[in-house]
């Protein structure tokens, strides 16, 4: 519990520091990157664009079609900006990157809407 009281704090003086994104866009890359990982073989880094390709299928599993309104209303509205969320979290050692990671990873990878306000495809289960 401490742990997560921790983790809490750190994302709010992140904001606090880069008000651009909302608290709720740091859960969400920590959520759409254990999906990420979770979908691999075996745990390991992940590239940007790993990262990217997993954040874009977990949020239309999570939002649907509200996917980019969701994204852009926590400031989130281009790929870049996953990358300054991610390099933000680096900075404070909740993250760590490889001497070839790059915050240019992470530019022009999808324009959102071409990827969130195409038709969504629902599933029952």
């Amino acid at each position: 519990m401490k742990g997560e009281l921790d983790f809490f704090r750190v994302i709010e003086q992140i904001v606090e520091k880069d008000p651009r994104y909302k608290s709720e866009a740091y859960l969400f890359l920590m959520a759409a990157l254990n999906f990420t990982v979770g979908r691999l073989d075996a745990p390991r880094h992940i590239t940007g664009q790993e990262l990217l390709d997993g954040i874009r299928i977990y949020a239309i599993d999570q939002f649907g079609p509200m996917a980019r309104t969701v994204l852009e209303h926590w400031g989130v509205c281009t790929t870049e900006d996953f990358g300054n969320t991610v390099f933000n979290m680096i900075d404070v050692k909740l993250l760590s990157k490889t001497q070839s990671d790059s915050i240019d990873d992470f530019k022009d990878i999808y324009d959102f809407r071409a990827v969130f306000d195409k038709t969504v495809e629902y599933k029952l289960e």
